[in-house]
């Protein structure tokens, strides 16, 4: 079909209200909603027509902070299903994704329409959950998903993929991660995760368990015969501000103090208030742990270890070893993660002292 696809006006609304009214019987767009998409959300309304006539229209919402887009409303007149107007929208709208550095589309279909959920299915969408009582009527949805940015892959050094066993090892996960892309063949096991663990835990965070400090974590990579960096933009103990506990805040400054000690008695190199320049370290083998603030992913204000497995110059890609934290992916999809660098600059600040934190591996 040679359609021309464009972005609404406020002049389609009679034709979308139609087009609307024709294609379902429930959860119907108003005329405020349509003018609300086209006018100020942030959003792009795509159209198809043809000689004039409007043939199809898809919608989709973009969500400030994530990766994530969410294809809200597709519609086909009648006389144009069949003659491939969905795939081309479903294309088009995957574009405008990649355009607002989205690297997943997500959608809702109702369980008892085939013809659509087969059209998602057939061109790269998976099922990952099940909603019930979800439309006006009741009836129940499919929710899919599609990752519309693949991994260009322009490493040489390639870096396996290690889940985080608790909630409080994300740090000691993303070392298993590090020492592995520097040592392949090196087992990735629970054993050492935890292990990693106790000797870089903090002690005390804002809940649970302790998190591990950077300076834990480079000290436990030092001891396994890795040349370390420690990047941080400020010197002196992390995390306090999320502890209100007087006590806790002590032991903390203790755990830290002898960090700093034992970091004196290394030849781990530290760097206070610099640019984490990841292209130069990447392209020098470098494996960066970088400490993030999980909000831009979770609505969650914790630290957050991930593991910076590439960068080019529209993404800059992660292994997130928290698979829970990742809105009910799969191991599969939290490897070699997309952010955009705008996004990446923000949730790599952490906090109301915007901390940035990062452990750098080496080969020696």
């Amino acid at each position: 079909m040679n359609a021309v696809f464009r972005l609404a006006v406020v002049e389609d609304l009679p034709a979308l209200l139609a087009l609307e009214m024709q294609c379902f019987t429930t959860d119907r767009l108003t005329s405020r909603s349509f003018q609300w998409m086209i006018t100020r959300a942030h959003a792009q309304l795509l159209v198809a027509e043809q000689e004039g006539q409007l043939l199809g229209y898809a919608l989709v919402l973009f969500h400030r902070g994530t990766s994530l887009a969410r294809l809200y409303s597709i519609a086909i007149a009648g006389e144009a299903r069949g003659l491939g107007l969905g795939k081309q929208l479903l294309q088009r709208i995957e574009a405008c994704a990649v355009e607002h550095d989205c690297a997943y589309l997500r959608l809702e279909v109702r369980t008892d329409n085939p013809t659509a959920i087969a059209l998602y299915e057939r061109n790269g969408y998976r099922r990952f959950a099940l909603i019930h009582d979800y439309y006006e009527d009741h009836a129940d949805a499919l929710r899919l998903e599609k990752r519309i940015v693949q991994h260009r892959d322009s490493r040489s050094i390639k870096v396996p993929y290690y889940p985080q066993t608790t909630d409080f090892t994300c740090g000691p996960a993303c070392l298993l991660m590090a020492m592995g892309a520097l040592q392949p063949g090196r087992l990735l096991e629970r054993r050492e995760e935890l292990q990693l663990w106790r000797e870089a835990t903090t002690v005390f965070m804002t809940s649970g368990h302790g998190g591990c400090s950077p300076q834990g974590l480079a000290l436990a990579a030092w001891r396994r015969g890795f040349r370390v960096r420690l990047q941080l933009s400020m010197a002196g103990p992390l995390f306090l501000d999320g502890v209100r506990d007087e006590h806790k805040k002590d032991v903390m400054r203790l755990v830290h103090d002898e960090f700093t000690a034992q970091l004196q008695e290394t030849d781990i190199e530290r760097m206070i208030g610099t640019h984490l320049d990841l292209p130069r370290l990447l392209q020098a083998g470098g494996q960066p742990l970088v400490l993030i603030s999980s909000y831009r992913l979770t609505r969650s204000k914790s630290p957050h270890w991930v593991m910076v497995t590439d960068c080019d110059e529209d993404f800059v890609y992660l292994h997130d070893p928290d698979v829970d934290h990742s809105q009910h992916r799969q191991p599969m999809d939290c490897q070699h993660v997309p952010v955009s660098h705008g996004e990446f600059e923000k949730m790599s600040r952490f906090g109301r002292g915007k901390l940035r934190a990062a452990v750098v591996l080496s080969p020696r």
